[in-house]
């Protein structure tokens, strides 16, 4: 396994430390006028999800950890169990509910999610960044009813809830931000 210092900390950057998975979400270098430099980093734990603040000396040495991203296809729901299908050798994975994250309340069947695992043991679920989902129900927007900026609650395809603007009618497309739960605009 190739090895890396702290002062090697890049966002994103993986490494093991004391026998857990930790992905940098944030790192500075500091160099104080007295003292040795140290790197400042926010990380979090891959498989808990736990973020920590950590103070490293730049020398510091870790083992690298490589996250292993699929491509898998969501094909059903079966209770709390949720299936994908790995896009190369057809092998059915059911995965947890508590594995999948907020974003995944946005996702359909038939969606392909890179699917996260060290060492073999998954840990999350990547959605797209982007889905194109019917609106399904919502009140009608009021005839001259124009006010800029005004929300109203729409459910979407998936029986998730989101804030769409008042034009916007039952079976019309949406696209959302997957990552805040936001309406972007119709969908193409």
């Amino acid at each position: 396994m190739a090895t890396i210092t702290a002062g090697d900390f890049r966002n994103g950057k993986t490494f093991e430390m004391d026998g857990k998975v930790y992905q940098v979400v944030e790192f500075q270098h500091v160099k104080p006028g007295k003292g040795a430099a140290f790197v400042r980093t926010k990380m979090r734990n891959v498989i808990t999800g736990g973020v920590t603040e950590t103070s490293f000396n730049p020398t510091a040495k870790f083992e690298e950890a490589t996250i292993e991203r699929r491509d898998m296809e969501y094909t059903y729901a079966d209770g709390d169990l949720y299936h994908f299908m790995d896009q190369e050798t057809y092998d059915d994975v059911p995965l947890n509910k508590e594995l999948l994250g907020d974003a995944f309340r946005f996702v359909t069947e038939n969606t392909v999610c890179k699917v996260l695992s060290y060492k073999g043991n998954v840990f999350g679920v990547e959605c797209p960044n982007f889905m194109d989902l019917e609106v399904t129900k919502t009140e009608p927007g009021l005839a001259g009813n124009t006010a800029t900026n005004t929300l109203k609650p729409a459910t979407v395809e998936t029986g998730a809830e989101v804030k769409v603007p008042l034009f916007i009618n039952e079976g019309d497309k949406i696209q959302i931000d997957t990552r805040t739960g936001e309406y972007i605009g119709r969908a193409k």
